[in-house]
């Protein structure tokens, strides 16, 4: 082998390892990403039926029912309504009419399964994703007034 030919395998060989690692990282990247959606982006059928995502919003007043560990609450924007079933304890900061954000699937029946639950942290706070969300609801719910 010449030493043009040497140089020429050792940098397709060094490209083919780039790539090989970046297609890895590509992939091990998309396999941990987790999109979030409103509940009314779900009722639409926007949000995936095969993967896990998160869904935030307002915990309805009076949706929270207990059994045990397993918690069945309704998740708002105040435009759409999403069931939603916890099994597990929830954190101290979780309350009905504050923000919360769950991570999980939609089961057969439409209802989403969470595993995971995060309300906010204090009084003033709430996932920016949820705040917009909400705005946006309240936005087509009360269309601006128009100007006589």
């Amino acid at each position: 082998m010449t030493p043009r030919q040497k140089r020429l395998a050792l940098i397709g060989g060094g490209l083919a390892t780039l790539a090989v690692a970046t297609a890895l990282v590509l992939n091990a990247m998309n396999s941990n990403l987790v999109f979030f959606f409103t509940p009314t982006q779900v009722a639409a059928g926007e949000a995936p039926r095969d993967r896990a995502f998160r869904i935030g919003g307002l915990v309805k007043e009076g949706s929270v029912k207990r059994d045990n560990l397993t918690v069945n609450l309704v998740v708002t924007d105040t435009a759409k309504d999403i069931q939603t079933a916890y099994t597990g304890i929830l954190p101290d900061m979780f309350r009905e009419g504050k923000g919360v954000v769950a991570h999980g699937q939609i089961d057969a029946n439409g209802h989403f399964m969470a595993n995971e639950v995060l309300a906010k942290h204090d009084e003033n706070y709430m996932p920016p994703e949820a705040q917009h969300a909400v705005d946006e609801a309240s936005k087509v719910l009360r269309p601006p007034l128009s100007r006589v």
